[in-house]
């Protein structure tokens, strides 16, 4: 078993990468981009090794986390 390191909220990439992981392409770019914020934040606090807190979420990582979520699909389309 490979040791995962904690993620936190700071780490936006790795939050997009273990979301694609967790849905793939059920979310297309505008799917991803009309997913509301409150529904984003329980599934990034329900990642396996996140180990940040609602209370330190912000409306800025979470919309950095849903860019770098749709760059991740984009990337996953080829």
């Amino acid at each position: 078993m490979s040791y995962e390191p904690p993620i936190h909220w700071s780490d936006h990439e790795d939050i997009a990468m273990a979301l694609y992981e967790k849905f793939g392409d059920d979310f297309t770019e505008s799917k991803i981009y009309r997913i509301r914020f409150t529904e984003l934040l329980d599934w990034i606090l329900s990642l396996p090794n996140f180990e940040g807190t609602r209370e330190q979420a912000t409306e800025g990582h979470l919309e950095q986390i849903q860019a770098a979520w749709v760059y991740e699909w984009r990337d996953n389309q080829d």
